[in-house]
């Protein structure tokens, strides 16, 4: 997975997976976005505020099943787990140098 994964990415991923927020949010520039579903949350204090409610709060996990790298967006297709959301989903990151700076997350 590593060969098809940008480091940034991967931080995420990991970071996620460990339930790390602070590796979480260091894995954002400083004006990050997350799209969940059309509700976007800007900068480190909001992603963190949906973060807790809704994600790493949630003790998410990410299995990922695919993943696909353009150079500038990588594709990840995951089966969420947790005790929120669990299934299937799609995350669309945005990469800025060896930051991300951009996540959405789609069915």
């Amino acid at each position: 997975m590593s060969d098809k994964l940008p480091q940034a990415v991967e931080q995420l991923l990991d970071a996620t997976n460990a339930g790390n927020i602070d590796a979480f949010l260091d894995g954002f520039t400083a004006d990050g976005i997350v799209d969940d579903w059309g509700r976007e949350f800007s900068g480190r204090a909001a992603i963190r505020g949906w973060s807790d409610g809704e994600f790493l709060g949630k003790q998410v996990t990410l299995a990922v099943d695919d993943a696909a790298n353009d150079g500038v967006e990588t594709t990840v297709h995951a089966q969420v787990g947790g005790n929120g959301f669990n299934g299937p989903s799609t995350f669309v990151f945005t990469s800025a140098g060896d930051k991300i700076s951009r996540m959405t997350i789609r069915a």
